[in-house]
């Protein structure tokens, strides 16, 4: 699985729009039906006001931001599971992605065509999920025919994989065939293990981004009410964002001219801002820091990381000689205001291979190669 967030959704939803203000990169954007063909890729900076508050504090001579990839797919039809529109493209694109934003047309706009010649957030919604849904049931179906040759395999690995993997295919089967993705099942380690190399487009963790107008952009319209309605069938959280809006900040150069921009419009934070945070979430990534006068990093390590784990994130070197890691919050470091006096308060400790790394530690590794 890929640590990047695919964008996804219909044709004209605004995509391409929200991808380019979102990563400043010029992905084309035009009123018609698959003006992306190849994925557009953009690396963008997780906001994170820890850094900055870091950065006062400890005054390094660079401050390094955590990352996200996001990556702009093209728009799909009905059919697409049949190979309709870009179908067959699409879907080899997003199985390749960690998680999926799904964008929503949720505005009214004549002069935008809209690829069913209507604005329905729901049935748009249906269709994207319905045909990734049966992509996956055809996926999940050819591997349960393959699983009896597969079981009787000499090979003691492929053979245990596949008996734990039988009743989850069927389940699966069950819930897809109900229009359930196939994250609604509830399994553990060892059996999301067994299923893991089919890359289950409805296995990845999902937010829906709900493209408004400008009117829209501190109020729900009854077009996203809807959308949250489905997201909270499905556990599934929502964004809300104006893409127009979002490419207008996007053009202005510096971070003083932003603020005051969304200060005029009464808003305290861009809807970019919080679509990075949430796909960095969905991806299960949290973030460390290290502080020095040299340099403040954030780095990103997957959720559940033991300081060994989490130490190899800088290098690999750092993992294979772990010895100690030296750790305090930043959250301590802001409270008191600098690290002599987090030490002086006994918040500095030493902690060993066992530790789970917690999202927004401070850690000096200590290693030996």
């Amino acid at each position: 699985m890929g640590l990047n967030v695919g964008i996804v959704g219909l044709p004209n939803v605004g995509k391409s729009t929200i991808f380019s203000a979102l990563t400043s990169a010029p992905a084309e954007a035009a009123n018609y039906p698959f003006c992306t063909i190849e994925p557009n890729v953009g690396v963008v900076h997780v906001p994170d006001h820890r850094l900055k508050k870091l950065s006062d504090i400890v005054k390094p001579e660079r401050v390094v931001p955590a990352i996200v990839e996001f990556v702009d797919i093209a728009g799909l039809v009905k059919g697409a599971s049949k190979g309709e529109g870009l179908g067959n493209q699409f879907l080899g694109h997003i199985r390749q992605v960690g998680a999926i934003a799904h964008v929503v047309r949720c505005f009214e706009d004549n002069d935008i065509i809209h690829v069913a010649g209507k604005i329905d957030p729901i049935s748009d919604v249906e269709v994207i999920n319905i045909e990734l849904a049966l992509a996956d049931l055809e996926t999940v179906t050819k591997r349960l025919s393959n699983l009896e040759r597969m079981i009787k395999s000499q090979d003691k690995v492929v053979s245990t994989k596949a008996k734990i993997a039988k009743p989850v295919l069927e389940n699966m089967i069950k819930a897809l065939e109900s229009g359930k993705p196939a994250r609604s099942l509830v399994l553990d380690e060892q059996e999301l293990d067994s299923v893991s190399d089919l890359h289950l487009i409805t296995m990845k963790p999902l937010m829906y981004v709900c493209n408004v107008d400008e009117a829209n952009i501190k109020s729900e319209n009854e077009h996203v009410k809807r959308v949250r309605e489905i997201a909270a069938r499905e556990n599934a959280k929502v964004i809300t964002i104006c893409g127009k809006v979002e490419s207008e900040i996007a053009a202005l150069e510096s971070q003083e001219e932003k603020d005051e921009f969304l200060k005029e419009i009464g808003i305290e934070e861009s809807g970019l801002s919080k679509m990075i945070r949430e796909g960095y979430e969905l991806l299960g990534m949290c973030t460390y820091f290290t502080a020095g006068v040299k340099e403040v990093r954030a780095w990103t390590f997957p959720k559940g990381a033991k300081a060994p784990q989490a130490a190899g994130v800088i290098h690999t070197d750092f993992e294979r000689g772990f010895i100690k890691a030296e750790i305090y919050h930043c959250e301590d470091l802001f409270q008191f205001g600098n690290e002599g006096k987090v030490k002086e308060a006994g918040k500095i400790r030493m902690e060993g291979k066992e530790y789970l790394v917690k999202d927004g530690d401070v850690i000096h590794f200590r290693f030996n190669v």
